[in-house]
């Protein structure tokens, strides 16, 4: 895997979050009560406001920390260009002062500090995830964008770790949602915080370039269906990996084809070319990278003979073919039947290379179908990707972050609400947690510093113990 270096990579990072995330990627309203407390000489008081959600994601009980990082960066370059701050003077109010816009150019983060837990960490319901501190204005202004920073990176990231849980320890996940994420900028997100929830790939080469995280491929059913005939191959020869003169390929393959189809009483009439053809090609461009989809006709009539007779001769000129991927029907019968299939190929040609294909499964993965797929003793699945319900969240749309203001000038603040649910708890807190005498189990827990109270928010769904161990299991990004 190509990546760059680390001075390489941390600039990439900074232009992309500060591309994506500018000081006026904000509502305006934080623009005018800024301006409010401005006036009124309000702008300079010690604040504290405090991010957390009100319920765990999914029915779930935790959820993970995500967003930190690019968080850090978006105050580390906080300011109003020149261009910004003559778009604020053309839509706020005709009344607003000058001198406001003169305070705006100088503004910056210089005097905000931040406390959080650490990212990637399993957090609950109502603990405070990050404490901003500075001027009541400037951390008024970064209320959006923080928010904005943490939602969706949370609640992608605590999916990814519902489907690790869902597919066990053994199964390598791959993140594949490029294509159905909310955007560019969803697409990308998706990629570095499903793999800190614990997937172990991803497709998004830019992903790959900008975080480090190992990607992967196989081809599309494009690739396969744009070949008609042999003729179409070309080259049509491959030099052994061991070296050599180059030797007919088609030939080879087309001698393996007969032999797998007599050992699997199969018809050769029945085999594609179209899809032979396409493998043949695809082969002798990566020779050790060979990992066709062999379902964009019939697996068991055509896609499977082709990759068994192309990977036999690839094998024959001592390279190694990966596997196969399927991405219809019933996922567990057919990889059981793919396995069955490699292991008579070994066994009646003696190709040890075999015993190590793996077997990848796609179609519209979700954490049901994993799980259920998981439960299966029956299957033969290596590698599952996953796109649509991964990056969209379908089972949910949105964490519900919230900021709330809970101390000025070192006196607590509290909003009180028609909504119960919505009320605060003022003051600056201590985030902590109790170990259960059975050992796994923790309690989510903060302490209020302004008032004699202690918080334990024992989430029922938090009982799942397999939930709480997935937290020894995180990778650290």
């Amino acid at each position: 895997m190509a990546t760059c270096d680390g001075s390489e990579a941390r600039a990439a990072l900074e232009r992309s979050v500060l591309r994506r995330v500018p000081p006026l990627l904000t509502d305006l309203y934080q623009f005018t009560m800024a301006y409010a407390y401005w006036r009124a000489g309000r702008h300079n008081e010690p604040a504290v406001f405090e991010l957390f959600f009100r319920d765990n994601p999914f029915g779930g009980g935790f959820s993970l920390f995500a967003g930190l990082s690019d968080c850090l960066l978006f105050l580390q370059n906080f300011a109003f260009s020149d261009d910004d701050v003559e778009y604020l003077r053309s839509v706020l109010p005709a009344g607003t002062d000058a001198a406001f816009f003169s305070y705006l150019k100088e503004l910056d983060c210089s005097a905000v500090s931040v406390s959080a837990v650490p990212e990637g960490s399993v957090v609950f319901a109502r603990v405070p995830l990050l404490e901003v501190c500075g001027p009541l204005a400037v951390v008024q202004l970064l209320e959006t964008s923080l928010l904005c920073l943490v939602n969706y990176a949370s609640l992608v990231c605590s999916n990814a770790a519902r489907f690790r849980l869902a597919a066990g320890p053994r199964r390598r996940l791959m993140e594949m949602g490029l294509r159905r994420a909310q955007g560019p900028d969803g697409g990308l997100t998706a990629s570095r915080y499903t793999y800190i929830g614990g997937f172990d790939l991803t497709s998004n080469a830019l992903a790959g370039r900008l975080f480090g995280i190992p990607v992967a491929g196989t081809m599309a059913h494009s690739y396969v269906t744009s070949f008609s005939s042999l003729e179409e191959v070309w080259p049509q020869t491959l030099v052994p990996c061991g070296g050599g003169g180059p030797i007919d390929f088609i030939c080879l393959v087309k001698g393996w084809l007969g032999r797998v189809c007599q050992l699997l009483g199969s018809k050769t009439s029945l085999v594609r070319e179209g899809e032979l053809a396409a493998f043949l090609s695809y082969a002798i461009a990566y020779p050790q990278n060979f990992l066709p989809v062999i379902d964009s006709y019939s697996v068991s009539c055509s896609g499977l003979l082709c990759f068994c007779a192309v990977a036999l001769a690839l094998c024959e000129l001592q390279y190694q073919p990966l596997g196969v991927r399927l991405d219809s029907g019933d996922l567990c019968r057919q990889s059981l039947e793919v396995r069955r299939v490699f292991k008579e190929c070994n066994k009646q040609f003696s190709v040890p290379q075999f015993e190590s294909l793996i077997i990848v499964g796609t179609n519209s993965i979700s954490e049901q179908s994993l799980a259920e797929l998981n439960k299966k003793v029956s299957n033969e699945i290596d590698v599952v990707g996953v796109g649509t319900h991964l990056v969209t969240c379908t089972r949910q749309p949105s964490l519900g972050c919230v900021y709330k203001l809970i101390e000025v000038r070192g006196r607590p603040r509290m909003k009180m609400s028609e909504d119960p649910e919505k009320s605060t708890l003022p003051g600056r807190k201590s985030v902590y947690r109790l170990l259960d005498t059975d050992g796994p189990y923790l309690l989510p827990t903060f302490q209020s510093k302004c008032i004699n109270i202690c918080v334990c928010i024992c989430d029922p769904g938090a009982q799942n113990q397999s939930e709480l161990r997935f937290m020894h299991h995180l990778k650290a990004e």
